[in-house]
């Protein structure tokens, strides 16, 4: 019986590969896009080397392995990651490797409890002398460390040691860490995201990032009547959101003069329609400048006034780019579960007020009518408010802190 290994840091970390794995003919792009996104996600913690393996990547950092895996599973496009150890792919190397693997798994049992298991084999190296089921067999005849700790489970055990055979090195793990799933960011084009401070818009930017999206934010902010701590919030949101891409652009928007124009001239009752009708033109004609293809909103059917069919319609008719509402269909709380998991619930819930509070309307219009919007922006400059306010646009470009 071969002699148990000291258990070193892991050597790399493997990564499974979401629905990329699907797009044949074109997953040789998304494989590109998400190596590209691991090293930016990873550059900070650590240096590493990416292979791609038949399947699935290797990532093989310089140091700080635990750390990168970490950073790994906030990018889009991996269904699931392992921290793995190599060993010479000889049986008896195999064995010692994976004893050492499960010790240091049972270290995270507590004593006296017995958990199931079993050992799971992949042999990518079909020259190897063994069957996958027979170095299954193998291994588990000469680790496991007794009945009182372990029980060989096939089926759902609580511990999987994994084993992968290729021909230049085995590798043992006992961990598959939950990836993101979805597409790498930046394969399916650039958008711009509406941004308030409020729990929604986030969430659809996250999911927006998901899809394969590149995100940037354009904001609104209306000075004096917003601080600079409303803005603040905004820029917050935007640096925990970068932890899924790697950068992103914030565009802040002076929006004063276009709320009291509005304030003046229209029914009390059309003010945040009409607010908002604005908010696309400029994030339209933002799009168009600096080459974005559509814009994404936190809108969900029904969630307030301004929600309602009739009032999305009219809102989203004064876009000149395609609008994306990845919401749309949720309710507050499954958007809530989104935002805490993801890191922006903290973030939104500060109570700092957005534009859209300044001169509300007491009772605003439930089913607004486009006609009603087209007559009172026929009375005011809506070429010359958009110009102004896209003339006026800060320009912050953001990381994560």
């Amino acid at each position: 019986m071969s002699s148990p290994v000291a258990l070193l840091p892991p050597e790399l970390i493997l990564v499974r590969y979401g629905e990329l794995a699907l797009k044949k003919k074109n997953r040789p792009m998304f494989e590109r896009a998400l190596v590209r996104n691991i090293h930016e996600a990873t550059r900070a913690v650590s240096p590493v080397e990416i292979e791609r393996r038949s399947g699935r990547l290797a990532v093989v950092p310089e140091r700080r392995a635990a750390e990168v895996a970490r950073r790994v599973q906030d990018v889009f496009g991996i269904k699931s990651l392992s921290p793995a150890w190599g060993a010479p792919s000889e049986p008896d190397e195999i064995v010692a490797l994976a004893r050492a693997v499960l010790d240091d798994a049972l270290r995270d049992v507590p004593a006296g409890r017995c958990v199931t298991f079993r050992v799971r084999t992949s042999r990518a190296d079909k020259s190897f002398p063994m069957t996958s089921t027979e170095l299954d067999r193998y291994v588990a005849d000469r680790i496991l460390p007794g009945p009182e700790r372990v029980k060989v489970q096939l089926e759902g055990p609580e511990l999987e040691l994994g084993i992968d055979v290729r021909a230049e090195r085995t590798y043992v793990f006992s961990k598959r860490l939950r990836g993101l799933g979805g597409l790498p960011v930046g394969t399916l084009g650039r958008v711009l995201c509406l941004l308030s401070g409020g729990i929604d818009s986030p969430v659809a930017a996250w999911m927006a990032m998901k899809r394969g999206c590149r995100v940037a934010f354009v904001t609104y902010h209306s000075y004096p009547f917003l601080g600079e701590r409303s803005k603040k919030k905004v820029i917050d949101l935007v640096r925990v959101l970068t932890r899924f891409q790697p950068s992103a652009r914030l565009f802040v928007v002076p929006f004063t003069d276009v709320q009291t124009t509005i304030r003046d001239a229209a029914p009390e009752a059309y003010r945040t329609v009409l607010y908002r009708r604005m908010m696309q033109r400029i994030a339209s004609a933002i799009g168009a400048r600096y080459d974005y293809q559509a814009l994404v909103t936190g809108e969900s059917m029904g969630q307030v006034a301004s929600q309602t069919l009739e009032n999305m319609t009219c809102i989203g008719a004064a876009a000149d780019l395609p609008v994306l509402r990845p919401l749309v269909a949720f309710d507050k709380e499954e958007t809530i579960e989104i935002a805490r998991r993801i890191g922006t619930f903290e973030v939104s819930k500060r109570p700092e007020p957005d534009c859209c509070t300044v001169f509300q309307p007491k009772k605003p219009v439930v089913r607004g009518k486009l006609e009603t919007c087209l007559a009172v922006e026929s009375e005011i400059d809506v070429g010359g408010l958009v110009e102004a306010a896209v003339r006026g646009v800060e320009i912050l470009d953001l990381t994560p802190e």
